[in-house]
């Protein structure tokens, strides 16, 4: 049985950690199903390999403690041989750490000032201070104000998307013909906003809505069918 500590809200089903969706989409395409943990901010001491993993995703995969979630897709294509490859060959490896690098330095911290203000709504109340003091220090501002600014910043961050944009008007993914790690590197930060109904960002006659649509159809509907804050 493989274990995924997965970030939850106050309901323990909704889990919105986009970081954590790159692995459960990772999980999904090597067609396994984990066992999902659920863990709260300020649970750093009940993480397995604590307290080097301080953060979630950490997957436990036997005697395996993997941390992190590109390391946990090298792990699963390095020991799960039997399901279809996450990133088809060396070369396919190279194009996901570039996605996943543009993904983490120039998507995430635009995506951020759009989610954080929502997540304090759906987050266990006794996590709340901590989150307000840290996030509103990361912001400069505080959640109420970065709440009001989230739609224009939606619209700002719809710029940066023009890489994946140009990328998908000649192919269906960014892996191909199929998806690849590398699509759900980004898709993270869009499930992220879906999750906890922070302002999305893409409207809905974006070119790229077709390539959303299919990776929350995924897996049975894997992502379309996680609880969303209301």
């Amino acid at each position: 049985m493989i274990e995924l500590y997965d970030l939850a809200g106050a309901d323990p089903e909704l889990r919105f950690s986009p970081y954590c969706w790159r692995a459960r989409m990772a999980l999904a395409h090597k067609g396994l199903e984990p066992d999902l943990v659920p863990w709260r901010f300020g649970q750093a001491d009940r993480l397995p390999g604590a307290p080097a993993n301080r953060t979630v995703p950490v997957m436990v995969d036997g005697d395996r403690v993997v941390g992190d979630s590109t390391a946990i897709a090298f792990h699963l294509e390095q020991h799960h041989v039997n399901g279809p490859s996450l990133f088809g060959g060396a070369g396919g490896e190279a194009h996901a750490r570039f996605i996943v690098a543009w993904a983490d330095s120039v998507l995430m911290p635009g995506v951020a000032a759009i989610g954080i203000p929502y997540v304090f709504g759906v987050i266990d109340p006794a996590d709340r201070d901590y989150f307000r003091a840290t996030r509103e220090k990361r912001l400069g501002m505080s959640l109420e104000a970065a709440r009001e600014a989230a739609p224009a910043r939606a619209e700002a961050v719809r710029p940066l998307l023009a890489p994946l944009r140009r990328t998908l008007e000649t192919q269906d993914f960014l892996g191909g013909t199929e998806p690849s790690y590398a699509d759900y590197a980004a898709f993270g930060a869009f499930q992220w906003l879906r999750c906890v109904g922070a302002p999305a960002l893409l409207t809905p006659d974006d070119p790229m809505q077709g390539w959303l649509e299919a990776l929350l159809d995924q897996f049975d509907g894997l992502a379309r069918r996680s609880p969303v804050a209301n």
